[in-house]
């Protein structure tokens, strides 16, 4: 291959592009990032940067030393694929002429309707987003998550550091149910109460009050609850939209093979926006977390390298963590299909346990809050039980 263009300049495209110079890759390498910023770390702008803890230059991915030799093309959107001129189009007019291509372009902030032009109203997925909404909260004042889930959680527990008045509200009737399950959903998110931060579960929201700025959360059960600040934390999509008609096969992201290979040749997906094959569970799945953004492109650049040739082995069992209220959460696997969840560890009325989730006996999941030692033991165990 003569030139190599990766589409998506976060951490997963970073890795791809560092992966491919590790694997012996010397030619034309080519970087396109809808964003105007080096690639930046994503997890503490919910937490460390929001609260100032951390500046933009501790955000930075890469070393000062280091030199990938690539083209940086950031600022720019790219808007299409052509197969057969083997393009992407760019939405500045340009076109980037590449024999490979690796797709990395993540996801996007799911919004509410009636949201936009509205002051006050915040999403956080991008650091611009967290610099807005860094500034709001220095102003202080009512802040109503609209969103159970770990971005949202994030953002309410360093709001309630910051000293704001913190609503959340959560339109399931368990916040965290899906990642986590009901039971230890529960548990994880009764650490909102013990913080003294209100949690609404079970009722979505209608829209938000307001003309100009927003001023209240209007909720479906007839509620109005007063807002100065409104973040939403109602999930992401995958940036797909742009490769509509390219051939690459879509479904809830870019459908992959277990090594990163979409529908077409000379193309793999990596990151937020990819549903790669698990060979365990016989399903694509999307997985949005920081590890598989950092460990699964060099198994996508391997197979970009070798036309397939290479094996692709299986991914570990998907980790994240989450740190909230002084609390840090780690979770590893896969929970669905669970037929129980054991406390080996500890007890969930202290927030310091470790749980363990098994499938006909097997461990499929691993979740542990305040116990790094413990947890990290049992992921290793994991990784190797489920491989």
């Amino acid at each position: 291959m003569r030139t190599v263009a990766v589409v998506g300049a976060s951490l997963a495209g970073l890795s791809a592009a560092r992966s491919l110079r590790s694997q012996g890759y010397d030619g034309r390498l080519v970087v396109i990032g809808d964003e105007p910023h080096r690639p930046y770390d994503r997890p503490p702008l919910s937490k460390e940067f929001l609260a100032g803890a951390v500046g933009e230059a501790d955000l930075a991915l890469e070393t000062d030393d280091e030199d990938l030799g690539a083209e940086w093309l950031l600022g720019v959107r790219a808007t299409g694929l052509d197969r057969t001129e083997r393009a992407i189009r760019l939405a500045d007019g340009r076109q980037v002429r590449a024999d490979g291509v690796v797709i990395a372009t993540g996801a996007a902030a799911r919004t509410l309707p009636g949201a936009d032009g509205l002051a006050g109203v915040h999403v956080l997925r991008t650091l611009d987003d967290a610099r807005g909404l860094r500034d709001a909260l220095a102003l202080g004042g009512r802040l109503v998550v609209v969103g159970g889930g770990f971005v949202g959680a994030e953002v309410a527990s360093t709001a309630h550091g910051l000293g704001l008045d913190v609503t959340v509200v959560e339109a399931a009737p368990t916040p965290l149910a899906g990642p986590l399950g009901e039971a230890m959903g529960a548990v994880v998110s009764a650490l909102h109460a013990d913080h003294g931060v209100r949690l609404l579960c079970g009722v979505g929201v209608k829209g938000l009050g307001g003309e100009r700025r927003v001023e209240a959360v209007l909720l479906e059960d007839g509620r109005s609850i007063p807002a100065d600040i409104v973040v939403v934390g109602v999930g992401a999509r995958p940036n797909v939209e742009w490769l509509q008609g390219s051939g690459v096969a879509l479904d809830n992201g870019v459908t992959c093979g277990a090594d990163g290979r979409t529908s077409l040749a000379g193309v793999v997906a990596v990151g937020d926006c990819a549903a790669w094959y698990d060979p365990r569970a016989g399903v694509h799945r999307r997985v949005e977390h920081w590890t598989g953004a950092l460990e699964r492109p060099a198994a996508a650049v391997a197979a970009l390298l070798s036309s397939g040739a290479a094996e692709p082995g299986v991914p570990r069992p998907p980790y994240f963590w989450s740190d909230q209220y002084g609390v840090k959460i780690q979770f590893a696997g896969h929970p669905a299909g669970a037929d129980t969840v054991t406390v080996v560890e500890g007890a969930t009325d202290d927030r310091s346990f470790l749980a363990v989730y098994r499938r006909g006996g097997h461990p499929v999941a691993v979740l542990g809050m305040d116990q790094p030692r413990l947890f990290t033991r049992w992921r290793r165990q994991l990784s190797t039980t489920t491989a």
